[in-house]
């Protein structure tokens, strides 16, 4: 359940709280039907060994986006606007995975009638390995 926080009892160096989910075939398909993203080297082993990938198939870069923003949305509530969440996808995601998003306050503006958190992200998986550096700016 989402908490709507406080400006002013967010600190730098705050961790927002982990927020993870195991991927898996059934957790793609779900994204795939709502995001109509059936592409083979995410829903079939042989084609995901042809992409390069020797376990096979492997999950969408854009649902780990979705995973971040569903962890900002959780820390900070429904009244929050999140202005902006960047990132990089730096490793794949691998099936039977558990990928964690990581965030941390670097920043905290009061510009242009906002108040503003910036926040570094990663999602990173079982391993504690980074697959997917970014940024986030979160007005509340």
């Amino acid at each position: 359940m989402a908490v709507n926080i406080d400006f002013d009892a967010v600190q730098v160096g705050d961790e927002i709280p982990a927020w993870s989910r195991e991927t898996d075939f059934m957790n793609w398909n779900r994204y795939a039907a709502v995001n109509d993203e059936f592409v083979y080297i995410h829903m079939d082993d042989e084609s995901g060994r042809k992409a390069l990938n020797e376990q096979g198939a492997f999950g969408m870069g854009n649902l780990r986006y979705t995973y971040m923003l569903n962890a900002l949305r959780e820390w900070a509530g429904d009244e929050a606007v999140i202005r902006e969440c960047g990132l990089q996808f730096r490793a794949i995601n691998q099936k039977n995975d558990v990928l964690t998003v990581t965030g941390k306050v670097t920043e905290k503006q009061e510009e242009d009638g906002e108040r503003r958190i910036l926040l570094e992200m990663n999602v990173v998986n079982q391993e504690g390995k980074g697959t997917t550096p970014g940024h986030a700016v979160v007005v509340l």
